[in-house]
C-alpha cells in the first residue's frame, strides 16, 4: 500500500524513485491503482484508450495534486488523463509514467561497461514513439543524484512535475514525455544526496542550445548517419595536397543589418553562400573552423564549449550546419573541427559538479583544474568521460560529416604537470609526469574513428617533443594523422620578425627544421594564436617599412608552400590584415581596395593553385627522399635552395628565398638534372606587388658545371625578399 511518507515525497520531489509510485501499480488480483501528481489539477479522470471512455475519477489525496483511485482494469492496457485544471482549462493527456524504460537493456550494458560508442543515441532528448506515441525521450548521467527531473516549458519549469526513473546499472535516469515537441526547451533540475537542488543544468548530449546569454537546451532531432565517403579519404591522405584556411565564423565576415543598423553573424547558409566559393576560389582544399560547439563566451572563441554536441546558434539552427558541410563537400573542401577534449568551464548550468560531485572533472585540483584558463579537466579515467568524448567525436564525423578533428591542447592533456610548479600536481602511478589515462583515451578516439570512419583524420595541436604523436597505436604512438610543427612556426617567425641585416647570425631558424621534419607527419600552422594577445599581425611583424613589410611577408608564404608539411593559414593573413585578429570585428576586406594587399592575396590564390598542381609539393611530404638540399649554408647572404621530389622522377621543384633586401644577379646553384627549367612562382612579380625582378623569361638552362655537390647548375636573378619555384621536367 502506498504510504503517506511517499505522497509527501513525491510532492516535495524528493522521491528517489517516482516511477515505484506513480503511473499504474497492481492494487489486487483485478484493480490497477492509478496515481499521478499534477500540481494545479482540480480533477483527474481516467480515460480508456481502446474505448475513450471514462472509468472514474482519482481521488486528490494531497493539496498539492497528488491523486489516486483503483480500477478494474487489465495491467498494461493505456489509458489517458482527462485533467481540469483550477485556472479553467481541461486537457486530455498522456500520463508518462504509465511507459516503460527508454534504455534498453544492451544500452545498459554497454553504458556500465564503458564500450558504448554512440551515448549520443539514447542519452539526451531524442525523439520516439513508444506504445504508438510520439514523444522525446530524455537520459542523463547523473549516478549520485538523490533525484533528477526534466524541466521546461512544458511543465512550467517545476520540478516536481517530471522526477525522473534511475537506472541504477548505469547511473542514468530516464523518462519518456510524449507532449513534448521537436524546438522544446529544457534542462535537468537535480537534487543532490545531501539534499541541495542545483541551478537547472544543461543537457551534455544537447543537439541545439539558446543563444547566450541564455543557457536551455533544446530539442532537436538526429541528423541523419551519413554513409562512408571514400573521397573524402583520398582527399585527407598523407600524400594529398592539404592546405587549411582556419577560421573564426563569427569574424571572418559580419553582415550588415539594416534592420538595426549593426553588423550582425552570418547564418550557416549566408556562410555556405559566402565563405564555401571565397575558400574555393582561394585554392584551400580543407576549412578548419575553430570550435563551433555551444559556448557561453564570446572570448573564448569557442575553446571553453558547454554544449559539446550543439553547433552554436549565433549562426542560426543546427541543422544549418549540416547544409553548411554539405556545400563544402559539393565545392571539394573538407572541413576540420577544432575539439576540446582537454578541459571545459565551471558554468554554473555546465558539466562542473554536474549530480553534486565531481563527475566529468577530477576531484583533486591538482588533477581536475587548469592553471592557465581556469577550467575544469576531464576525468579521462571514468569510462562515462571517455564514453561522452568519443561518442561526440564520431557525432560530429558521421552525423554532420566532417573530416576531422583538430585537437585542441593535446600537450596539456599528455603531461599531469603541465603548466604547475612543484608540489600542485600528482605523479602518475609509476611516478611520472605523463597523464596515462589521456594517453589512453588519445589513442582509444583515434583507434575508435580509424576504425568507425577511416575517410576521417585526426590532427594534433601538440607543442611538445612527445614521441610518435602521428604514429599508429599499434607501433606504440598516438595514432594522429598528423601534428601541428609548432617548431617550425616559432623559429621561422623569430626570424622573418628580424631585420635582414642581422638574419645571417640566425640562418639555423629555418634550416634546423629539416632535422625532425620527417619524424612526424607535420602541419606548418600559422594559426590564430600568432595574431592576437598582443603578437600583432602576421604582416606587422615583418620587419622594415611598408614595402618591406609586404616582401618579407611575400616571401615567408613562398618558403612555407615549398617547405616539407601541410599547410595552415589563418583568416586575414591571405591578404595582409595589418591590425590584430579581433574576435568581436569582422575582417578588414576593405584593404583588397590596397593593391598592395590585393597582391598577397594573389600570391597566396596561386600559391596554392601550384601546390594542388604539383605532386613534388606535397607527395613525400614527409619522407626524406621527398627533400634535398641545394645549399643550406648560404648565411651570408641569407638565401636557402631546396629540392622538391614527388613519385613521378621525371618532374622536381626547386624553391630558392632570398631572406634579404638585395637583389642577387647570376646567383648560381646546383642542380640534379640537365634541361630547361622554367620558373612557376616569384614571390617578387609585379602582380603581387612585387619590383619584379627574375631570370630573363623566367626560364634557366642547366650548364654541365658542377656546382653545390650536384653535376649541373643554373643561374638566377633573385629579387629583394623573394622566393622563386622552378620546376624541372624531362
Amino acid at each position: 500500500m502506498l504510504s503517506q511518507n511517499d505522497i509527501e515525497l513525491i510532492c516535495r520531489a524528493s522521491h528517489g524513485d517516482p516511477f515505484s509510485v506513480l503511473g499504474p501499480h497492481p492494487h489486487s488480483a483485478t484493480k490497477v491503482s492509478i496515481r499521478c501528481f499534477l500540481p494545479g489539477a482540480d480533477m483527474v479522470q481516467v480515460l480508456r484508450v481502446s474505448t475513450g471512455k471514462v472509468l472514474g475519477s482519482l481521488k486528490k489525496l494531497h493539496p498539492d495534486g497528488f491523486f489516486e483511485a483503483a480500477f478494474a482494469f487489465p495491467r498494461g492496457e493505456p489509458y489517458r488523463l482527462q485533467v481540469d485544471w483550477s485556472h479553467g482549462v481541461s486537457t486530455e493527456q498522456e500520463d508518462p509514467y504509465r511507459f516503460g524504460a527508454v534504455l534498453g537493456e544492451m544500452d545498459v550494458w554497454l553504458l556500465g561497461e564503458g564500450t558504448h560508442l554512440r551515448p549520443y543515441e539514447i542519452l539526451g532528448s531524442n525523439l520516439r514513439q513508444m506504445d504508438g506515441i510520439d514523444g522525446v525521450s530524455f537520459a542523463v548521467w547523473a549516478p549520485n543524484a538523490s533525484r533528477v527531473s526534466v524541466v521546461g516549458d512544458f511543465n512550467l519549469w517545476d520540478g516536481r512535475r517530471h522526477s525522473m526513473r534511475l537506472r541504477r546499472e548505469c547511473g542514468v535516469w530516464e523518462i519518456f514525455l510524449p507532449q513534448v515537441r521537436l524546438g522544446e526547451k529544457y534542462k535537468f533540475e537535480i537534487r543532490t544526496r545531501e539534499g541541495h537542488v542545483l541551478s537547472a543544468r544543461s543537457d551534455p548530449y544537447a543537439r541545439q542550445a539558446e543563444l547566450r546569454p541564455a543557457t536551455a537546451s533544446i530539442v532537436a532531432p538526429m541528423p541523419a548517419l551519413l554513409p562512408s565517403q571514400p573521397a573524402r579519404q583520398k582527399a585527407n591522405a598523407l600524400n594529398a595536397p592539404v592546405s587549411i584556411y582556419e577560421v573564426h565564423l563569427g569574424s571572418w565576415r559580419r553582415i550588415f543589418d539594416p534592420a538595426t543598423g549593426q553588423q550582425r553573424w552570418p547564418t550557416w547558409d549566408e556562410l555556405a553562400d559566402l565563405l564555401v566559393p571565397y575558400t574555393q576560389d582561394m585554392g584551400f582544399t580543407h576549412l578548419e573552423l575553430m570550435p563551433i560547439s555551444e559556448h557561453p563566451f564570446d572570448g573564448s572563441w569557442g575553446y571553453q564549449p558547454v554544449g559539446l554536441y550543439a553547433p552554436t546558434s549565433r549562426f542560426g539552427s543546427a541543422d544549418g550546419f549540416g547544409r553548411f558541410v554539405a556545400r563544402c563537400h559539393a565545392a571539394g573542401i573538407g572541413v576540420l573541427l577544432d575539439w576540446v577534449p582537454a578541459h571545459f568551464p565551471s558554468d554554473a548550468h555546465g558539466l562542473g559538479r554536474f549530480d553534486g560531485t565531481h563527475l566529468y572533472e577530477y576531484a583533486d585540483p591538482r588533477e581536475g583544474f587548469h592553471n592557465d584558463w581556469n577550467t575544469l579537466i576531464y576525468n579521462l579515467d571514468r569510462t562515462e568521460v571517455k564514453n561522452f568524448l568519443i561518442g561526440n567525436g564520431l557525432y560530429w564525423i558521421e552525423r554532420h560529416g566532417v573530416d576531422g578533428l583538430r585537437v585542441d591542447a593535446v600537450a596539456s592533456m599528455l603531461y599531469r604537470d603541465y603548466s604547475r610548479k612543484a608540489g600542485e600536481w600528482i605523479p602518475n602511478k609509476h611516478g611520472g609526469r605523463e597523464n596515462l589515462e589521456a594517453i589512453a583515451f588519445l589513442r582509444r578516439v583515434n583507434e575508435v574513428i580509424g576504425i568507425e570512419r577511416p575517410e576521417a583524420i585526426t590532427l594534433a595541436e601538440e607543442s611538445t617533443a612527445f614521441p610518435a604523436v602521428s604514429r599508429p597505436t599499434y607501433g606504440g604512438g598516438l595514432g594522429f594523422h598528423y601534428k601541428w610543427n609548432m617548431g617550425w612556426m616559432h623559429d621561422s617567425l623569430n626570424y622573418i620578425g628580424r631585420d635582414p641585416i642581422h638574419r645571417k647570425h640566425h640562418h639555423g631558424k629555418l634550416t634546423f627544421g629539416l632535422v625532425y621534419a620527417f619524424n612526424e607527419n607535420f602541419v606548418l600552422p600559422i594559426s590564430h594564436d600568432e595574431v592576437v594577445h598582443g603578437k600583432g599581425s602576421l604582416l606587422t611583424k615583418m620587419p622594415g617599412d611598408r614595402w618591406q613589410q609586404m616582401a618579407n611577408l611575400r616571401a615567408y608564404l613562398g618558403f612555407m608552400f615549398g617547405h616539407p608539411g601541410k599547410k595552415l593559414l589563418f583568416m586575414g593573413c591571405e591578404f595582409a590584415q595589418e591590425r590584430e585578429w579581433n574576435h568581436d570585428l569582422s575582417l578588414d576586406w576593405h584593404l583588397l581596395n590596397n593593391p598592395q594587399h590585393a597582391g598577397i592575396q594573389n600570391l597566396v590564390r596561386d600559391l596554392n593553385r601550384l601546390y594542388q598542381n604539383t605532386p613534388a609539393l606535397y607527395q613525400r611530404d614527409f619522407t626524406p627522399n621527398g627533400f634535398e638540399w641545394i645549399d643550406h649554408d648560404d648565411a651570408e647572404h641569407s638565401v636557402l635552395s631546396f629540392i622538391r621530389h614527388g613519385d613521378d622522377p621525371s618532374s622536381l621543384m626547386v624553391v630558392v628565398c632570398n631572406f634579404t633586401p638585395a637583389v642577387r644577379e647570376s646567383y648560381r646553384i646546383g642542380i640534379p638534372h640537365a634541361g630547361n627549367y622554367r620558373e612557376c612562382l616569384n614571390t617578387d612579380s609585379s602582380h603581387y606587388g612585387g619590383s619584379n625582378i627574375g631570370t630573363p623569361l623566367g626560364r634557366a638552362r642547366a650548364e654541365p658545371k658542377p656546382w653545390h655537390g650536384k653535376p649541373y647548375s643554373i643561374v638566377l636573378n633573385l629579387g629583394p625578399l623573394s622566393t622563386v619555384m622552378i620546376e624541372w621536367k624531362a
